[in-house]
């Protein structure tokens, strides 16, 4: 594959033809801010937040499905490109709660972060807020749609696994929303749980239920393991804090992103200190069951007790 070479904030950068910009920035060590991009997920370019200014350009071209070009010329810190991210994140904080002090995101939300780096304290813009009920209908995920940003990480990591596709956009314009099929709750919708979509979110729209009040994200150390269950191998993250193995989160990013609810489960029964007991649905509601049931091993652990 040939190359071509463009220069980036004065840089010049050989890259694969085809690499986007936004990749030949990362690789020349220059930063992008990002939020529906995701380097395991397809071309999105909605948030714009990692637009840049291109010299021949008349707009501003979302660098993460722009593909870079022989001799172009990049830029992106200019006036023109700072102004307009500064004003993208205004518009997300017009109508988004202002209760980072509380959020269980607080010190891990891309937005947070990105408020803080180009000096956004408050929005210029007078949004509406948006008051949906949060959804804790199931044991195992927080869905709170007034954080979301609807960058789509979420749809497009769940639209990955074979025949899921749980969630997609729902409504239009101001009441647009992340939404189960005819609006259910999670619980009642066909979701497995395995936590791809939360592992994805920049912000605290989605949350593990399990890891609530437990601990600040700059307290809690996280050490990669695998899945062993089946030959998938997903990989996970043990959440330690104070030397204790406090929950299971699926990484991110990264290869390996969980398919099924039964490998984390199975992490926490074996690493984690005090697993929390299992749950699952019967007769459409979720039930505390014994981890031999969770895990769809309680024949074969029979099985083993009869030959005994």
């Amino acid at each position: 594959m040939s190359n071509v070479t463009l220069t980036i904030d004065g840089i010049k950068v050989a890259v694969p033809r085809g690499t986007t910009v936004l990749d030949a920035a990362t690789k020349a060590g220059i930063f992008i801010p990002t939020l529906c991009h995701d380097p395991n997920l397809e071309k999105y370019g909605a948030c714009r937040i990692c637009v840049v200014e291109i010299k021949g350009m008349r707009n501003l071209p979302a660098s993460c499905c722009t593909d870079a070009a022989e001799g172009m010329e990049v830029y992106t810190k200019s006036e023109a490109v700072i102004e307009a991210r500064k004003t993208i994140l205004e518009l997300l904080l017009a109508n988004h709660p202002r209760d980072c002090l509380t959020c269980e995101k607080n010190g891990n939300c891309r937005l947070q972060d990105y408020c803080f780096y180009y000096g956004v304290k408050e929005s210029s813009f007078n949004g509406i807020r948006k008051n949906h009920p949060i959804d804790d209908s199931n044991p195992y995920i927080i869905r709170d749609h007034n954080k979301c940003i609807l960058c789509g990480r979420c749809i497009r990591t769940c639209a990955q696994v074979k025949e899921r596709s749980i969630i997609d956009f729902a409504y239009r314009g101001f009441n647009t929303k992340v939404a189960t099929a005819m609006d259910m709750p999670l619980a009642e919708s066909e979701c497995v749980y395995c936590g791809r979509c939360v592992a994805v979110c920049p912000v605290g729209a989605l949350m593990f239920k399990p890891l609530k009040g437990k601990g600040r994200a700059f307290e809690i150390e996280k050490r990669p393991v695998t899945c062993t269950f089946c030959e998938n191998g997903c990989t996970f993250d043990l959440n330690v804090k104070d030397g204790k193995v406090i929950g299971v989160t699926p990484r991110e990013p990264g290869e390996g992103r969980p398919l099924c609810l039964k490998g984390r489960l199975g992490l926490e029964l074996k690493y984690c200190d005090e697993p929390p007991k299992p749950m699952l649905k019967k007769n459409g509601e979720f039930v505390q069951v014994p981890w031999a049931e969770a895990l769809e091993i309680k024949d074969l652990i029979n099985k083993i007790i009869e030959l005994d």
